[in-house]
Order: structure tokens, then sequence, then C-alpha cells
């Protein structure tokens, strides 16, 4: 099973993957992920990363596929793969068919995490995340333990990003949304598209998710 999940930033996409990963051992391809990987392995694409990043361009499609297409010859033993953060734009997502049809493994759903734009942003604006494994936090919603230790992994190293305010968030939205838009186009003509709601509480994501997982059609 290989899916696309969709979804502005804070729709929740890191979370249902890390879901998806420990119920289904699927393998979340997280292009951030995989270019800081990438450049701390030494390889000669990982110093290509490192040699980009340094200079502060961005990381070509053709660097990013390049990435991808290892992880699909060097993970072969698992419930597939999660593309996260991956196609951004119709470009990208031409790119990705091609390699996926190279590599013989079909893309069975693209998952799209709809938000409600203003809850988006209030829910954003208060989130922190556990430096060390991820797990997300909420000023309101889920505050950061009493003694200061992840409840996941124990941690004291919390993080909480510069640009979750309201005016960058907004930014970020109508960014995402001028690139994105293209994408929903393109996966519905292919009827691979399916919609779920990403403001939903996080059981109901996950079971809205399950489903179409489980659905044989």
């Amino acid at each position: 099973m290989n899916i696309i999940l969709l979804g502005p930033p804070g729709a929740g996409k890191g979370t249902q993957a890390r879901h998806l990963v420990d119920t289904r051992d699927m393998v979340q391809l997280s292009t951030g992920d995989m270019l800081r990987e990438a450049k701390d392995s030494g390889t000669e694409m990982g110093k290509m990363v490192a040699d980009v990043m340094a200079r502060g361009d961005l990381v070509t499609d053709e660097i990013v596929i390049g990435l991808i297409r290892e992880k699909l010859e060097d993970q072969t033993d698992h419930g597939g793969f999660i593309f996260d953060g991956f196609p951004r734009t119709l470009a990208q997502a031409t790119a990705l068919d091609e390699l996926l049809k190279a590599a013989g493994k079909p893309l069975d759903h693209v998952i799209e995490l709809g938000v409600n734009d203003e809850a988006l942003v209030a829910r954003i604006a208060g989130r922190s995340t556990c430096g060390n494994c991820g797990e997300v936090y909420h000023d309101v919603t889920k505050p950061q333990p009493a003694d200061g230790k992840c409840v996941k992994c124990g941690s004291t190293d919390f993080k909480r990003r510069a640009d979750d305010n309201e005016e960058s968030l907004r930014n970020r939205l109508m960014e995402y949304y001028k690139k994105t838009s293209p994408l929903l186009g393109y996966y519905y003509a292919h009827e691979l598209l399916r919609r779920v709601d990403g403001l939903a509480e996080i059981d109901d994501v996950q079971g809205d998710i399950a489903a179409i997982l489980n659905d044989p059609a």
C-alpha cells in the first residue's frame, strides 16, 4: 500500500503518518527528514544535498527524486510507503508517477487532510513539539506536561517554530494552496483522491484514513 498525504501546514500529516508507521509497518518518506538524513550521510548524494543547503539554495526536484529512488530501492520488507510533503507541484507529481512505475509500485491513494483555515490558525499558533520524538503539544488542548518531560519519550527538549504565528501561518497557507490546488485536480482525475476532515479528533482522523485504506475498491 503506497499513499500520499496532502494537507496544509498543521493539518496533521506527520501525526497520521507516524500512526501508520506504528500500526501498518509503513515507511514514512518525509522530504525534510530525507534531506537532513542525506546531509549527514556522507554519500555522494548527501554531499550534493549538503552543498546546496550550505549555499542556501533550494533543493532541486532531481535531488529529491533521487533520494526517494534510493529509499524505494533500499527498503522492501514493509507495508508500503507514505509520501509526506511530496509531491508539492504537478511537475513533482508526474516525476513521482514515473519513479513508482519504474519501481513497479502502484500509488493506491492520495488522502487530503482538509481543514478550516481559521480553526487551523488557532490550532497551530499554540503548538510546540518534542525535539526528540516529534510528539505534538498545544498550549490549550494538550499542554506540555507539568514535569517538563515528553509523555512519549521523556525528553525535556521542547521546540516552538518561530513562524507559528498568525501572519506567517496565513502566508504559508496561501503559498500551499497556490502550489497544491492543481494536485487535487490531478489526482481527482486519476480517481485516487480521497478527503478526510483533518481537524477532527486524532482518533477520528485515524479511523477515517483506516477506512480508506481498508476499502477493497
